[in-house]
């Protein structure tokens, strides 16, 4: 696992060894950042940008924004050993700074006040494939109003996982890649 661009590109990133995270794939992490960089629809300039990391295991898809211009990346993660490797790479790379670690589920982030106070430009979701309870963190999303207006909302599922994402989420594109389906969307 590395990171794949911007001022980190080709750091080696800590990985998790065990069975209870799932890595987010390299090949799937630069199909996500291709189409936030080419897409008409869902571009996003990460420079400067507020990043939430959702189920964020090991912390590769935060540390790829920071590589890339984010100022800020919230990683929401209770797995305490996956806690642990995102301190270690946000040190490896520097970039202590630039993070901030809630060990706490991401199905409570309407009790981080902290939280309430930022508008995202950018929310990625990656729990693991057997969660079914995705509608319940996306109405919560909606509800505390913290994606900016033109911010984007990137589930990362099994790609035969038909899931209901409820009323307010509204699908812009959905891409395959192996196992993995990426959705990117934003609240109508």
């Amino acid at each position: 696992m590395r990171i794949i661009g911007g001022n980190f590109k080709g750091k080696k990133l800590f990985e998790a060894f065990d069975k209870k995270t799932r890595p987010l794939k390299d090949l799937v992490k630069e199909s996500i950042f291709n189409i936030l960089e080419y897409s008409q629809e869902e571009k996003i300039n990460l420079k400067d940008s507020s990043i939430l990391d959702l189920f964020s295991g090991t912390g590769s898809f935060g540390l790829e924004c920071i590589s890339r211009g984010a100022s800020m990346v919230y990683f929401f993660e209770n797995y305490k050993e996956s806690v642990e490797i995102i301190k270690k790479n946000s040190k490896k790379l520097k970039c202590e700074n630039k993070i901030k670690i809630f060990e706490i589920s991401a199905y409570n982030l309407k009790k981080i006040e902290e939280i309430k106070n930022i508008k995202f430009d950018l929310i990625f979701l990656d729990p693991p494939y057997k969660e079914k309870n995705i509608k319940e963190i996306l109405e919560e999303i909606y509800k505390i109003n913290i994606l900016k207006d033109n911010g984007i909302i990137i589930l990362h599922r099994h790609k035969k996982n038909q899931e209901n994402f409820g009323k307010n989420f509204n699908i812009k594109r959905t891409s395959k890649y192996g196992i993995s389906k990426i959705i990117f969307g934003k609240f109508i």
